[in-house]
């Protein structure tokens, strides 16, 4: 499950702009159709942490950049331009 977060991860981040960011549970939700998406967040949270340690994410919470996923958080592109 967890490889299909990833690939929904980047899907989500790939629909909007450069800019945007994505809620985790976003992710969940796409994942499961909106039914049991709790269930998800684990999956959710480990491809966060793998595509983060692989240069590919930026975390933050209310503008600030989070140097890991703790407590709530938003996803999005490294590097934005």
């Amino acid at each position: 499950m967890t490889i299909i977060a990833r690939d929904m991860v980047l899907a989500l981040l790939g629909s909007r702009s450069v800019t945007a960011t994505i809620c985790p549970s976003e992710v969940a939700r796409a994942m499961t159709c909106d039914k049991d998406w709790r269930e998800a967040m684990p999956a959710v949270h480990a491809a966060v942490d793998a595509l983060l340690a692989d240069g590919f994410l930026e975390l933050s919470w209310k503008g600030e950049v989070l140097p890991n996923r703790a407590g709530p958080y938003r996803i999005g592109r490294r590097g934005k331009c």
